[in-house]
């Protein structure tokens, strides 16, 4: 099975930004569903200690893309703007 996107995404301090290796997840298809089998009281640690990445960009069109584009889940798009 491949999972094509997941919503919020890492950088975005979603719940996948503190996965680890070795970490068991569970994907359900038919429930819609991805979990990180991790105790919660772990997560919470995990994302005490996690800063947002660095722009990859900081100047030109790729930077202003990424500081105005919507989620992935909702299309990347600047409709907001």
């Amino acid at each position: 099975m491949v999972v094509g996107h997941v919503a919020p995404e890492a950088a975005a301090g979603g719940t996948i930004a503190f996965v680890n290796e070795g970490d068991s997840i569970t994907i359900d298809a038919h429930q819609l569903k991805l979990e990180l089998n991790v105790p919660e009281a772990e997560i919470e640690k995990r994302r005490a200690a996690w800063t947002a990445p660095k722009p990859r960009y900081t100047r030109g069109v790729q930077a202003k893309f990424a500081f105005n584009a919507s989620s992935a889940s909702k299309g990347a798009v600047l409709d907001d703007y």
